[in-house]
């Protein structure tokens, strides 16, 4: 599928700032058999310079500079990216470091509460992509998609208390719980194409990729109980929410910051 991505975000202050950072993770990724076919960034104000770099997880990252002063900015990312009708992940071993990132607790996934309760529960002799989609079974018997449950800070042993969140906090579950178990697995964020979806925000999505021995890394949505097809825009992976964040930033003043996202999907 060949689609058009338009990403707006609007930082809005309630005084003047200066000396703004601001690292954006929009480009979507190449690979798996998804090709970013063109991408432009827009400021306003406009003319910033924006640089680019790769980090540790093969994100690309642009980030810029605005030392005047302001109350608003924004930036909008626009892409044309083909995507595969099937994930084809990389097949290669992961690295020892790179096991180690995925098999480790993290903030958003710790192994507490009711997270190893769950990968027990529902233990199965199976391994790799068999026992992810055995996990992500148990996850979604565990949780109910609810917007406004939770908020950008849950963790995923607060998620199971809650029962419900929304698909970051099921992709955090399904993290934990892998790896709990010995089996790798990243977060992926990224964008789900669906017409029938509403609201500004609604196209952003977020699952996970699992690394089996024997097929390499597989995409599992647990929010929709599938593996990735061509409705999905892979943008970046990490260990977690923490390591890819669309926008992420700092400045020198004492304002307060709202921040307002727009995005959109069109099948070309």
């Amino acid at each position: 599928m060949y689609l058009r991505v338009e990403h707006t975000t609007e930082f809005g202050y309630d005084g003047p700032i200066a000396e703004a950072y601001t690292e954006l993770r929009l480009r979507p990724l190449e690979g798996g058999g998804q090709h970013c076919s063109s991408f432009r960034l827009a400021t306003n104000p406009p003319g910033l310079r924006v640089r680019k770099y790769r980090d540790h997880f093969g994100n690309d990252v642009h980030h810029f500079d605005e030392l005047e002063s302001h109350d608003r900015l924004s930036v909008t990312a626009v892409s044309e990216v083909m995507t595969p009708g099937y994930f084809g992940g990389d097949r290669r071993l992961p690295t020892p470091l790179e096991l180690h990132d995925y098999l480790s607790p993290t903030g958003y996934a710790p192994f507490a509460g009711g997270v190893q309760q769950l990968a027990a529960k529902d233990a199965g002799a199976g391994g790799g992509a068999e026992r992810a989609r055995e996990l992500m079974d148990a996850v979604r018997a565990e949780l109910v998609y609810e917007p406004g449950a939770t908020d950008v800070q849950t963790r995923a042993d607060e998620v199971l208390v809650l029962g419900r969140g929304v698909c970051q906090d099921f992709a955090h579950v399904l993290l934990a719980v892998c790896r709990s178990v010995g089996i790798p697995a990243r977060y992926v964020s990224g964008y789900l194409y669906d017409p029938t979806l509403e609201g500004d925000n609604a196209a952003s999505h977020a699952w996970v990729d699992i690394w089996d021995e024997g097929r390499g890394w597989l995409a599992f949505d647990p929010t929709h109980d599938r593996e990735q097809n061509e409705s999905y825009v892979r943008v970046a992976v990490g260990r977690d929410y923490a390591d890819v964040p669309p926008t992420r930033g700092v400045f020198k003043g004492a304002a307060s910051e709202t921040l307002s996202v727009r995005v959109g999907l069109q099948a070309l």
